[in-house]
């Protein structure tokens, strides 16, 4: 279900990046609906104007798309800056991975599609999956 998974800023990168392999596949999951972050929008807008070089006329454009398309964007608060640390010190995850994970946790996703963590790893009642891992 759409609202049962959150999207990390990699997914939403490569929806938007012409020519990438995994951009079908992004856009695709993109149409279908999700969860995101602004700490997800933070680090697209981030990535596609010091990375990709596009100006704010263009990044403001993808992001009213990904409002349009993936569905309700979710507030990063104190709460889950809290839970962040708790995930960082007893899961070992990167503070900025933790974030992401306490964020989805916080909206009640089951499923947070990145693949900057480990496929199949269950954190704080998320389960992490690569959408773009070979399928068996």
């Amino acid at each position: 279900m759409p609202g049962d998974r959150f999207f990390d800023a990699n997914v939403l990168i490569y929806a938007f990046a012409a020519g990438d392999p995994r951009s079908a596949r992004a856009e695709s999951l993109l149409v279908e609906g999700g969860v995101i972050g602004v700490q997800a929008l933070n680090e697209f807008t981030n990535v596609v104007r010091r990375k990709l070089h596009w100006d704010w006329p263009e990044i403001e454009a993808a992001l009213a798309v990904i409002a349009e398309l993936a569905g309700p964007i979710r507030p990063l608060t104190a709460g889950i800056h809290r839970l962040a640390l708790e995930l960082a010190r007893e899961d070992g995850l990167s503070f900025y991975d933790a974030l992401v994970v306490a964020a989805a946790a916080e909206a009640r996703c089951r499923v947070l599609l990145t693949e900057d963590m480990q496929h199949g790893r269950k954190v704080a009642g998320v389960t992490i999956k690569n959408p773009f891992a070979a399928r068996h």
